[in-house]
């Protein structure tokens, strides 16, 4: 360990990562620092799916597109395999194609295409149901496999920028020059907290008052189906889920159908998202369930709304589940949070379940903001 460093950053998940890398590309000195021995939370239970397409407009869709090229920059170097490339978008709905004609029409549909049935199945017939109305294709995502990305690319942020990674350590106060930990003080300039969907240990009020609550999320891996999938899968669900769709006027129709036909999946914040591993196995997701402590137990009733999705976009029963998990992640009223607890601190959050997404581009903004620089 230095004497002292430029940055101590609170939380190795994504988020805290993508601080890193920002800090130490501007040659700063950092030392992160975190409660478990490996990654555990949010950023390893999820999709490994960086999604630009959809993502809502403006602000969050710029994020998502720069976070993509920070990715592309640095996989190859840390070792990080991009599994998948791109959007597959099948939807059953009249209404659910006239959200995606409406959305190829902003500038948020460059480089997307809307594909008939009948091309959808020449090109993926595996990934294209009986009743699907049209696909939407992008080329703009990228997914990773999470729970091998994030410990190599802490591996690679000490290799190449000498980060120091010190783990099973709790943070109990953090006020520059001083953060007082479970082993000890460690001096560093300045800070950036980190905390996941930890929301009592540190800052509990700025938390609190931020309107933050956890998010629970049901997530399955599935055995090998077979065939490879053409890119990442969604369905009509996702549209009144993703702000890039949902802010859309014609959203609403869709919304109103789905409610009609769907209100159990919409009740249980079900929507589809299916990737897959190296090894041909589907990770396959999700739902959304609020608590402030939400219970740690998955409910078989909406697993079984979430294949019954995965069976109406594609055509095609499930394979058998292999694993099941869940998830939590802070969840609050706007995307994400960047609060000032102290003048060299920065409290950082992605709270929209995007982190995978918009983490790099949101590590530099909090890295600008905390050194006063232009991001």
């Amino acid at each position: 360990m230095k004497a002292r460093y430029d940055l101590a950053v609170v939380g190795a998940g994504i988020v805290g990562l993508a601080c890193a890398l920002a800090a130490a590309r501007r040659g700063s000195s950092v030392v992160v620092i975190d409660r478990d021995a490996q990654a555990n939370g949010a950023s390893v239970r999820n999709f490994g799916f960086v999604t630009v397409t959809g993502q809502p407009r403006g602000g969050i869709w710029a994020r998502a597109r720069r976070s993509r090229e920070v990715w592309d920059e640095i996989a190859g170097e840390a070792g990080i395999e991009v599994l998948q490339r791109g959007l597959w978008l099948p939807v059953r709905r009249p209404e659910a194609v006239a959200v995606l004609e409406a959305f190829l029409r902003t500038e948020m549909g460059e480089e997307c295409r809307l594909l008939s049935p009948q091309a959808a199945r020449a090109r993926a017939p595996e990934a294209t149901g009986p009743e699907t109305a049209a696909v939407l294709w992008s080329p703009h995502e990228r997914r990773v496999d999470s729970r091998t990305a994030i410990p190599r690319l802490a591996a690679w942020l000490t290799a190449r920028f000498g980060v120091e990674v010190l783990r099973q350590t709790a943070v109990h106060e953090v006020a520059p020059p001083r953060i007082a930990t479970a082993r000890g003080a460690i001096e560093a300039e300045a800070a950036v907290v980190c905390p996941g969907d930890d929301l009592v240990s540190l800052y509990p009020g700025l938390l609190a008052d931020a309107g933050l609550v956890r998010c629970k999320l049901q997530m399955m891996r599935l055995a090998p189906p077979g065939f490879a999938l053409p890119s990442p899968v969604m369905s009509d669900l996702g549209l009144v889920r993703y702000g890039g769709y949902a802010a859309l006027p014609e959203a609403a129709a869709l919304r109103e159908r789905l409610q009609a036909e769907q209100g159990e999946a919409l009740a249980h914040g079900v929507h589809l998202i299916a990737v897959q591993d190296g090894d041909g196995a589907l990770v396959v997701g999700d739902s959304h369930h609020d608590a402030p402590t939400p219970d740690p137990f998955a409910s078989e009733a909406v697993d079984r709304l979430i294949l019954d999705e995965w069976r109406a976009a594609t055509g095609r029963d499930a394979p058998p589940v292999l694993q099941r998990w869940t998830g939590t992640y802070a969840r609050g009223p706007q995307d994400s949070l960047i609060a000032a607890p102290h003048e060299r601190v920065r409290l950082a959050l992605v709270t929209a379940g995007n982190g995978a997404s918009t983490a790099f581009a949101f590590g530099e903004e909090v890295i600008a903001d905390l050194f006063e620089e232009t991001p």
